[in-house]
């Protein structure tokens, strides 16, 4: 293990820039499912795997660019297609993190729109109206 060692006698003082961690931006990043606010982000490494993440949200119909300058604006404001494209998918095993905020978003909000005496689940990714009972 690598090691530090200071010598002088004096305190340690100055700033250090912590740089973002893909591990938790790709969790925030789904988090916008979950809203039809806009999220706003800072921090945001700009990695393969983000631009990937920021590509299958907009496939969603989610408004994401790529982050400038550590910077994304995500906004789920309508989602069009609550799937994930397999092409995508393949590429990146964090894009099943989209899959709990799609359930809470898109199923549930369905079945409390129908109320809960009755027990409908829709089926993602297929036409408008198609439920199951």
């Amino acid at each position: 293990m690598d090691k530090l060692r200071i010598r002088g006698g004096r305190p340690l003082e100055g700033e250090v820039r912590v740089s973002g961690a893909k591990n938790a931006a790709l969790p925030i990043m789904c988090a916008a499912l979950l809203s039809s606010q806009p999220l706003r982000l800072t921090n945001v490494p700009q990695l393969m795997d983000v631009r990937t993440m920021a590509k299958l949200l907009r496939q969603m119909g989610v408004s994401a660019e790529p982050p400038a300058d550590g910077r994304m604006v995500l906004h789920a404001a309508r989602i069009t297609e609550p799937t994930a494209g397999y092409d995508l998918v393949k590429t990146m095993r964090a894009s099943l993190l989209v899959l709990g905020p799609l359930l809470a978003r898109c199923v549930l909000d369905e079945r409390r729109a129908f109320g809960e005496g009755r027990r409908h689940h829709q089926v993602l990714g297929a036409g408008d109206g198609d439920f199951l009972e």
